[in-house]
């Protein structure tokens, strides 16, 4: 009896890794073949535009620098749990991309992280790795911010820092307030509980990563010839990325989001169409699609824990 629940669990199993992967193939194929402002041969073209062997280089750095760094970050995170090898987060944070492609802003990140541990420690992979998103999202706050600020978005800017204000007087407020046995206080009380070095390091591998996406888009605006001012340019980048990050979406759906963000902005400065919608692509294409293609492999080959913790404790 249990040799069958066990064959069946290995056939279920097989067969989530399968659709995950086929799923994550299809969105990426079906978006690229799908969106009417894009044109391939158009593309093509826009393409021999940064075919020049230094940009190709200077492309290829930043990307793998910023996929790196997210590594960096997740083996200093989760070595708070158990010691992590960089292998290991490698392969825990491109399986966890490519399973949360297709889930709202990336949720399913959190349970692809999640299957690599113990079921027991699920609930404290989920917390650490909201740890370690959550700086970037408070970057992604500050620089969107000042980025409203140099662009001319006065009221908007200001508009966010009385939110953020607000929001922060709420949470210091109510933090005793318990729900179910939770409260801001606990969840404070832990995030303090964590080593300070974690907490240094998790902060400046963020920076880190935050200053080369960013950058990821400039150089690809120089590439096409853009040549606003670099205050102007990166206060643009920082604008579209915290609106962007502010909406709802798909992964498969972010070029498409922050697309639309970036022809709002960018048009604004007077920058074609076409230009914003191409790099808003390969952006895409470089930080997106490649690590799910990389990921897909992970994800066919995972073994999961929860299977051989709960097998052991029986």
């Amino acid at each position: 009896m249990k040799a069958r629940s066990d064959k069946a669990t290995q056939f279920l199993t097989v067969l989530l890794k399968i659709l995950i992967v086929s799923a994550a193939f299809y969105v990426i194929y079906d978006r690229l073949n799908s969106d009417p402002q894009l044109s391939w041969t158009a593309f093509r073209e826009a393409i021999q535009k940064i075919a020049h062997p230094g940009m190709l280089l200077l492309l290829f750095v930043l990307t793998f620098g910023n996929r790196f760094l997210e590594i960096l970050k997740w083996q200093n995170m989760g070595s708070t749990l158990r010691p992590l090898s960089l292998r290991e987060s490698t392969k825990q944070v491109l399986a966890a991309l490519t399973a949360g492609i297709f889930t709202p802003n990336g949720i399913g990140e959190y349970a692809g992280k999640a299957f690599y541990f113990p079921k027991k420690e699920a609930g404290q992979v989920v917390f650490l790795n909201l740890i370690c998103n959550g700086i970037q999202m408070v970057l992604t706050i500050v620089f969107g911010t000042i980025g409203l600020f140099i662009l001319g978005y006065t009221e908007w800017a200001l508009g966010v820092i009385v939110l953020a204000t607000t929001l922060g007087l709420l949470f210091y407020f109510t933090q005793k307030i318990t729900l179910k046995g939770y409260s801001f206080h606990l969840l404070f009380t832990k995030i303090q509980a964590l080593p300070k070095s974690v907490h240094q390091k998790n902060n400046l591998l963020a920076l880190g990563r935050y200053l080369i996406f960013s950058h990821q888009y400039y150089f690809l605006f120089q590439a096409f010839e853009v040549h606003l001012p670099y205050a102007t340019l990166m206060g643009a980048i920082a604008a579209v990325y915290f609106m962007a990050s502010s909406l709802p979406s798909f992964q498969f759906l972010d070029f498409a989001v922050k697309g639309s963000v970036a022809l709002f902005f960018f048009g604004k400065l007077g920058v074609n169409d076409w230009t914003v919608v191409f790099i808003s692509t390969l952006m895409w294409l470089m930080n997106v699609v490649v690590p799910v293609l990389l990921g897909s492999y992970y994800i066919l080959i995972f073994k999961p824990q929860w299977t051989s913790s709960s097998a052991s404790d029986s």
